[in-house]
């Protein structure tokens, strides 16, 4: 990548289509764990205009309701508007989950199996996953879609906690940063779209949005007099959610990990228990990277690491710093496999995974917050002496 260049990063709220299905496969992924931590979860959801769609494979000792937990996340959401098609109240829903594959279970559980060629746990599925961190935040992540982030947070503390009542839940965000000699000097443009009620008009929303949300929540230094402010661009935003647009778990992975300025493995992440890799091991990689720029090894670090199913062990682990390392990325990746151990049921016990901790992932990345395990840097010390 050039050292002169502008980056777009995007965001979309609680009430995006899709993160209303990421948020409800997550929260039966959550009350499976409250009751049975070895539950083996697959939930994806999808949505559309009045009705929620649950389907995948779930085995689990737990008793649950599956419509109560439909019902509060939405709620919770904040889908409780009467001039909305898409309703806690008032949705259809059909649940058509069954059990894991057998033949998947014998490969991820912790025994022996017929043709399986050990018994321990492997991994859920094959694939690659990708960790990354960098010195441009204190949340050592990409500033574009951190921004991008924070500008929804605030659009959801303003209609939940500060109550304008013309905001609607379904919203998106988008930040272009320029870079001048790899550094951030300014914001190139904003762009918010809010799903909003009928009888506001596009200059108050406007208006809100600037000076309310984006003025009070980016750096002021990074906002220039040419920066360009795109508040609802098509004019009018009053059909959303479900009703405009369908939705389904794991469609938002770029705005789940790094907004695009670092690579992502082929996997979604919501719905899933930590037995499936996809999930697991990029949190696992996001921690390995996080540590590795917080122990001050590199300025910027990606991790790779890939599985086969039912196998324990990675098949491949590779770093690169992008020569920012203090030594070279075969010796950063020789004291990171000292410090961190990176087999399947490894990485659920390093960072204690089996608890309901993962609707609190599940909007605004899933990273770069502070009560999830993944973003400790507590190993950082270990890793300057295993280097």
């Amino acid at each position: 990548m050039s050292k002169n260049f502008i980056f777009s990063s995007e965001s979309v709220g609680e009430g995006h289509p899709d993160k209303v299905s990421d948020y409800i496969s997550d929260s039966v992924l959550d009350a499976c764990l409250e009751q049975d931590p070895s539950s083996r979860v697959a939930c994806e959801t999808l949505v559309k205009s009045n009705c929620v769609f649950l389907a995948g494979e779930i085995t689990t000792a737990a008793e649950l309701n599956y419509e109560a937990i439909v019902r509060n996340a939405i709620r919770e959401i904040g889908y409780v508007n009467d001039d909305d098609v898409f309703h806690a109240d008032k949705v259809f829903v059909s649940n058509i989950l069954t059990a894991q594959s057998a033949d998947i279970a014998q490969g991820v559980d912790e025994r022996k199996a017929e043709g399986k060629d050990t018994a321990e746990q492997g991994a859920g599925d094959q694939g690659i996953m990708f960790g990354f961190a960098c010195k441009q935040t204190p949340e050592l992540m990409p500033a574009p879609v951190m921004f991008a982030h924070r500008l929804l947070r605030e659009m959801a503390h303003q209609r939940k906690d500060v109550g304008i009542p013309w905001l609607r839940p379904d919203v998106k965000s988008q930040v272009a940063l320029e870079y001048v000699d790899g550094q951030p000097v300014g914001i190139k443009n904003v762009v918010i779209s809010t799903q909003h009620a009928a009888d506001v008009s596009h200059a108050t929303i406007k208006e809100f949005c600037i000076e309310e949300v984006i003025r009070k929540t980016l750096p002021a230094e990074l906002l220039t007099e040419s920066t360009e402010f795109l508040i609802n661009p098509t004019g009018k935003f009053v059909i959303g959610g479900p009703q405009g647009d369908a939705g389904l778990t794991g469609r938002k992975i770029i705005v789940d990990t790094y907004g695009g300025y670092a690579r992502h493995g082929g996997g979604a992440f919501s719905g899933k228990d930590p037995s499936k890799v996809d999930r697991s091991a990029a949190y696992f990689t996001r921690w390995v990277a996080k540590n590795i720029v917080a122990a001050g090894l590199a300025e910027t670090c990606e991790l790779e690491v890939a599985y086969a199913i039912g196998h324990p062990y990675p098949t491949s682990i590779h770093v690169d710093t992008f020569g920012t390392g203090v030594a070279s990325d075969t010796e950063i990746s020789q004291a990171a496999q000292k410090v961190f151990s990176f087999k399947p049921a490894d990485i659920v016990s390093q960072l204690d995974l089996l608890r309901p901790i993962y609707r609190e992932s599940t909007n605004y990345g899933h990273f770069a917050k502070d009560n999830l395990p993944w973003e400790s840097t507590a190993k950082a010390d270990e890793l300057k002496a295993a280097l």
